[in-house]
């Protein structure tokens, strides 16, 4: 069981996978709250359910799951859709992902949520905050190589995100995502090498 959790959060385009595979490799337990969203509207999802009565059968596809296109669709039509897909998602994957928190078997977790800055609802649960850094220039390249989403789709979704500056005032330790695989490995490993020492130090505190 793990008491020590780093919560890893960046703006999209960031790197915050790469950043959190590199985590694991070294022997860190990965709870990524996004994972943890599609599982819950997958087909037979533990929320499926409740936003089916709650938005109505049209928002559910052929095999059960979340039908993703006809939610964004609902959402831009009705501006109160959203948070009430919120109020559903939100409070059950904050449960499920603390759980997995704190039944992990490593000696930290890395709670990996998206918008952690933005929600607030996270920082009480972490020990640290590792936030994934890099130029909003390089952010907006790398969204639209993968998505073929266009620069100014790219740039509304990061209007919608926390600032870069607000980002980085919440950080704990930052790891610079604009150079090579190699570099960004041995940031991970310096602070991997930090945050074992770290757990080890609270772990003794409660003894």
């Amino acid at each position: 069981m793990s008491d020590y959790v780093v919560g890893l959060t960046g703006g999209i385009g960031s790197g915050k996978s790469t950043v959190a595979d590199l985590f694991v490799e070294r022997g860190a337990a990965l709870v990524d709250t996004d994972a943890i969203a599609h599982e819950l509207t997958a087909a037979d999802g533990d929320a499926m359910p409740a936003l089916a009565a709650e938005f109505g059968p049209g928002i559910v596809a052929a095999d059960g799951a979340l039908d993703r296109a006809a939610m964004r669709r609902l959402a831009f039509a009705d501006p109160t859709a959203r948070a009430r897909l919120e109020a559903i998602l939100h409070p059950a994957i904050r449960r499920l992902s603390l759980a997995r928190c704190r039944s992990a078997q490593a000696p930290y977790v890395i709670l990996a949520v998206p918008l952690l800055v933005e929600s607030g609802a996270y920082r009480e649960h972490c020990d640290r905050i590792v936030v994934v850094d890099c130029p909003e220039t390089l952010q907006v390249e790398r969204v639209m190589a993968r998505s073929g989403l266009s620069a100014d789709a790219v740039q509304a979704i990061m209007a919608a995100q926390a600032g870069r500056a607000e980002r980085l005032a919440a950080a704990d330790d930052v790891v610079r995502n604009d150079g090579g695989r190699e570099a960004l490995a041995e940031e991970v490993a310096i602070l991997h090498a930090d945050y074992l020492r770290r757990s080890a130090e609270k772990a003794r505190a409660f003894c």
